[in-house]
């Protein structure tokens, strides 16, 4: 970067005279809809559109036609100021907000769980027949995962598929070995 063409302070500035601040920022407000917080307007200044302050004793506020200062002496300086459209803690009319209690619905494991052929899919996988062995295993899994969770219909499901790939992964396996065994007989006698 050029150092000829760094940003500098446009011509007359003065760092000091904009160094001390003499008035501190406004404080922060939670509504900025609502003007001074705890605190009426001075007398003399006209209230922001669509504030609200409660009615004094002498009944609700009269509003001050455009430009003309707020009207002064219906509000008592002990008045508290309300944080929201309402007073705090109350309600237009009387109204109650009934607050309904959160269920949480758990499934608990099932008494009588459906057989997942764990034992059976790790047997087809490793000894018969490799890709329907891992499918069977899946299907196992998840019916263990339907089981725990309480769901008798997707446990039934996936145990009848885990049942069914397994005695197919069984039978391609069977095949196989037999068909090995028979074509080396064949090939050894003819030696």
């Amino acid at each position: 970067m050029d150092p000829s063409k760094a940003s500098a302070p446009p011509p007359g500035w003065n760092h000091d005279d904009k160094a001390g601040m003499t008035y501190p920022p406004p404080p922060y407000q939670d509504h900025p809809q609502y003007p001074n917080p705890g605190a009426y307007p001075p007398p003399g200044a006209m209230p922001p559109q669509g504030a609200y302050y409660p009615p004094g004793p002498g009944g609700p506020p009269q509003a001050a036609p455009m430009g003309q200062p707020y009207p002064q002496g219906q509000y008592h300086q002990g008045q508290p100021y309300p944080q929201g459209q309402y007073p705090q803690g109350q309600y237009p009319h009387g109204a109650t907000v009934m607050v309904q209690p959160t269920v949480f619905v758990t499934h608990s494991p099932l008494v009588n769980p459906v057989s997942d052929y764990l034992g059976y899919s790790i047997f087809t996988m490793l000894c018969c027949c490799l890709p329907l062995g891992i499918a069977a295993l899946i299907f196992s899994i998840s019916t263990r995962e339907a089981n725990s969770q309480g769901n008798r219909q997707m446990a039934e499901k996936n145990s009848q598929t885990a049942r069914k790939l397994n005695h197919a992964a069984l039978g391609i396996g069977l095949t196989i070995i037999i068909l090995y065994i028979v074509v080396s007989i064949v090939f050894t006698s003819q030696v």
